[in-house]
């Protein structure tokens, strides 16, 4: 694996987005289709954001992530979220060791990337010690803090159906996630690939194409990627337009949205469209980079009313018409 350049500007995006080609490219041994989505979850890693991935069982969620983690050489920690999961089970906990004084033994958040599988199988007291880890990038423990290892991503995964048993994540929780991406059934061709790669005797070996440092290094670049003052006012516009109060908020918000995004909402427009320009190959984001991952930030941030679930209308109806 070739260590990126610590260049500066737009030799620094060039490598950014063959990089991520390279990604795409070893990701696609695995996982057939899914191309948005794979895009999208990238986009999230460069961005230093986490992401919520949505569908039902059988679409390779847990595929997508571990392929992920196995492209890059960072550490990988899974867990299966149920309703008996403590707190403990995921940040660590205090026990006695050979010397009779109490020490802490990490938990599986201590990894860089962390795949909660179907995190609304737990109680909210068990989402919300994954949450602030997810916020605070540290765990406290009987008093004592524990920064996490960088960088860090939680990738939690979540069943649309079978809601009996589940404790949904509150709005105030679901904020935390930069992306909410739905996964879609293959298409025929896509599954036929599917059903063919898996079910011989082949198995393929995958490069890994960055580490730890290479993508804490492409992290800050992200942020360095200049923003044109239009841009920047397209992407907080569009977010103010989501609030039913607003000025600016279109008919349509009026009558069918109860409460709409908040301003995290627009800091991960600009991430996102950066990010989604660089790999690109652009130097700049233009409104068209907000347009693309304006669903993906917008859909677990706008909450609909009573008059908007009976006409049967979706929140992506709903960003359709604003974009």
């Amino acid at each position: 694996m070739q260590e990126v350049k610590q260049s500066s500007g737009k030799e620094a995006v060039d490598e950014l987005s063959r990089k991520y080609t390279l990604l795409r490219k070893e990701i696609g041994k695995i996982i057939v289709g899914q191309d948005k989505v794979v895009e999208t979850v990238i986009i999230s890693l460069f961005s230093n954001g986490h992401s919520l991935l949505v569908g039902v069982p059988g679409l390779a969620k847990t595929l997508l992530v571990s392929t992920i983690s196995d492209v890059l050489d960072l550490d990988f920690k899974r867990i299966q979220f149920t309703p008996d999961l403590m707190p403990s089970d995921i940040t660590g906990s205090e026990i006695l060791g050979d010397n009779r004084q109490f020490q802490f033994n990490q938990g599986p958040i201590f990894s860089n990337i962390v795949l909660a599988d179907e995190i609304n199988r737990t109680p909210p007291k068990t989402q919300a010690a994954l949450l602030e880890a997810m916020q605070e990038r540290s765990v406290t423990v009987a008093g004592e803090n524990f920064p996490l290892p960088q960088p860090f991503f939680v990738l939690a995964t979540q069943n649309p159906i079978e809601q009996e048993g589940t404790y949904p994540l509150p709005e105030a929780q679901l904020d935390r996630f930069m992306f909410n991406i739905p996964l879609q059934y293959p298409s025929y061709e896509e599954e036929l690939q599917v059903v063919k790669a898996t079910t011989g005797t082949h198995a393929m070996d995958l490069d890994q194409i960055l580490n730890g440092k290479e993508i804490q290094f492409f992290q800050k670049l992200i942020r360095q990627i200049p923003l044109a003052d239009n841009v920047l006012e397209y992407a907080v516009r569009l977010v103010h337009k989501t609030r039913p109060e607003g000025e600016q908020s279109p008919d349509v918000v009026k009558e069918y949205i109860q409460w709409g995004a908040g301003p995290r909402a627009s800091q991960y427009l600009v991430l996102g469209a950066k990010c989604h320009a660089a790999i690109h190959g652009k130097y700049s984001p233009d409104i068209e980079d907000v347009q693309a991952i304006a669903d993906y930030v917008l859909r677990h941030r706008i909450v609909k009313n009573y008059k908007a679930e009976a006409e049967g209308l979706s929140e992506e109806d709903i960003i359709r018409q604003l974009l």
